[in-house]
């Protein structure tokens, strides 16, 4: 019987990506088959994120949640792997002692050794170590999911049927870590120093997305444009280089990547926008603040005038580009004018969508230390001010597509109804139509006909 994996994924699309590859590894190894129903699994993982507060909470929440199946079924197996994980390492065994292994973000692809090693000893497994880019060497070649057929490498399809992509996008991991330290951030800490993948490793790795019908691709690292990777011949080449090697493959029709820092954005690469077509108009630029007082106590590198520059010339580049950004409310030290110059650098900008939130203290960072003297509800009444000045400049944003034709890469099923589908914009806007499933990871053209709150509607035009 073939046995089954549920894992539930908390945070970025990092912890998406590397929740895949614990399904691929699991799927390779183990020959095992995810469900989205714990209580028939025979491993259950959580891939904890720690960026948010009371993150711990809620993975301890959720391990009481599942308690009672291991209780109902002796040989089920809990692990908890991510960066809580890596965080608090044997200190969830102690308040868990029912979860059998404990992993980090860079030793996920030991998951078949840790899993057997409990079955083998009766002992709970834990290896939180850092073994900078190994776990890229053991992980087996990207396969994506095809409906109602095994993944698995080398099954054949039925004669005469073409395979048929999911959604027609694809994660590329080509790094690791973050070596910014910024003060209010656990990333360094959890998952390393910024370490980059070999330049035709990632390279192998798109190319055989490309030739399973792939045609979108997104390059990810918690600082993706530090990116600086080694080549065959032991010189190393920089983000903008393997952007524009990415967009030359043929196959890819088009490349997105995240999530950037302002001081990587350097002028080759803000001049790639004008050189490559591929490359999406939208960038999502964390900005966290417009305070140079704040900006510097966050050690972002970075004051709110060098951070219009980089949008003023990326603009330039590529006029109508979409930039989208994080903002931290309510940092330690925060006074009303230092949230008066974030909100001008919002009006300043004119950002189309951001994300925001309340300032969370992470332990063991430097922020944490921070004297914070602003009350929770001074805050609260910040965030809610910022969020509604951005949902406004989103809606205009909006409203300027109406009568426009996009071209909309169809990711599958609405959320919003199951009958539509949904795909995705150029610059990342989410549209819902009426279509066949047979257009799903395929390009079709989108006249957009409706803006409905964060998302749009629209009719196809043209399809393939």
């Amino acid at each position: 019987m073939t046995k089954k994996l549920y894992i539930k994924t908390f945070g970025c699309q990092m912890n998406e990506y590397d929740s895949d590859k614990m399904a691929d590894v699991l799927r390779a190894c183990a020959g095992m088959e995810r469900t989205d129903r714990p209580e028939e699994a025979d491993v259950i993982l959580f891939n904890t994120c720690s960026i948010r507060e009371k993150a711990e909470e809620k993975v301890f929440s959720d391990l009481g949640r599942v308690r009672p199946l291991k209780q109902a079924k002796p040989g089920l197996l809990i692990g908890v792997g991510g960066c809580v994980a890596s965080q608090e390492g044997r200190t969830i065994v102690k308040r868990a002692p029912y979860v059998d292994v404990v992993f980090g973000p860079q030793t996920l692809h030991r998951l078949p050794q840790l899993l057997q090693a409990r079955r083998d000893t009766g002992q709970t497994q834990v290896d939180i170590s850092f073994p900078e880019i190994e776990k890229f060497d053991h992980l087996p070649a990207p396969v994506l999911n095809i409906p109602g057929h095994s993944a698995v490498p080398g099954i054949a399809l039925p004669k005469g049927e073409e395979p048929q992509v999911t959604s027609g996008a694809a994660f590329v991991s080509i790094m690791e870590g973050c070596s910014k330290y910024c003060t209010y951030c656990v990333v360094p800490y959890t998952r390393g120093e910024e370490i980059s993948r070999p330049f035709a490793d990632v390279m192998r790795d798109v190319e055989e997305l490309v030739a399973q019908g792939v045609k979108e691709i997104t390059l990810l690292g918690q600082n993706v444009n530090a990116y600086c990777g080694a080549m065959e011949d032991g010189d190393t080449l920089d983000f903008a280089f393997l952007l524009q090697a990415v967009a030359a493959l043929d196959g890819v029709e088009r490349l997105r990547y995240m999530t950037s820092h302002p001081k990587e954005m350097t002028q080759r690469l803000i001049d790639v926008y004008a050189t490559t077509p591929k490359l999406v108009s939208h960038l999502h630029l964390p900005v966290q603040s417009g305070s140079d007082r704040i900006l510097a106590a966050m050690k972002r590198s970075y004051t709110a005038l060098e951070y219009k520059s980089i949008v003023r010339r990326l603009r330039v580049a590529r006029p109508g580009i979409c930039i989208t950004s994080d903002f931290i409310v309510g940092f330690p030290g925060e006074t009303e004018r230092d949230f008066e110059a974030t909100m001008k650098l919002i009006d300043d900008v004119g950002f189309d969508v951001g994300f925001s939130y309340v300032y969370s203290p992470r332990p063991g960072t430097p922020a944490a230390e921070l004297r914070d003297d602003t009350p929770p509800e001074e805050k609260s009444a910040r965030l809610a001010r910022l969020q509604a000045r951005i949902d406004e400049l989103e809606q205009q944003a909006n409203q300027s597509m109406l009568g426009t034709v996009q071209r909309v890469l169809v990711e599958g099923a609405s959320k919003k109804d199951a009958q539509e589908l949904a795909g995705r914009t150029d610059n990342n806007r989410v549209v819902n139509f009426c279509g066949s499933p047979g257009m799903i990871g395929r390009f079709v053209e989108v006249k957009i006909t409706q803006v409905v709150r964060h998302t749009l509607r629209g009719e196809v035009v043209t399809q393939p």
